[in-house]
């Protein structure tokens, strides 16, 4: 449950920052060596729909961070034939969000969607392998939004 600037403590926000952010910047670390060395390679990162748009204070700001992050990256490690992107996905049908006690709030949730409902896993699967493949060879620093409509609003 997203907490409020007044009731969120510092740990908190820390271990989301780690989370969310800092393990963003260790992927990238992490890969672009290789990548350098064999002259081309493809970073997606994914950020959410709430890294374009207010919401939660922590997960949002380090979403935000995403964006910023893969584009610094991509300017970066374009002359080494690195492309970076992120994908921004919105309400995704996932083990989480269709729990029980979650289930009806969802699909009510879902009736405010242009598209009238939430995204399967593999919708945003898709979206990261044509990223990740020699299709999008002309896309770096680019946000890829998978949210049925909800940002367009």
């Amino acid at each position: 449950m997203a907490k409020s600037l007044f009731d969120l403590t510092l740990e908190e926000y820390k271990r989301t920052v780690e989370i969310n952010q800092v393990s963003v910047f260790l992927g990238m670390k992490a890969v672009a060596p290789s990548m350098k060395k064999a002259g081309s390679g493809s970073i997606v990162n994914i950020s959410s729909m709430n890294g374009l748009v207010g919401g939660a204070i922590g997960y949002t700001d380090t979403k935000f961070a995403v964006r910023g992050m893969t584009k610094a990256a991509a300017l970066n490690l374009s002359p080494m034939g690195i492309r970076v992107n992120s994908v921004h996905p919105g309400v995704i049908a996932t083990p989480m969000v269709v729990q029980e006690d979650t289930k009806a709030a969802v699909e009510e949730f879902s009736k405010s969607i242009p598209l009238k409902r939430v995204a399967q896993p593999e919708e945003v699967s898709n979206m990261v392998l044509f990223l990740a493949s020699d299709e999008s060879s002309y896309s770096t620093g680019s946000e890829f939004v998978i949210d049925g409509g909800l940002t367009a609003q």
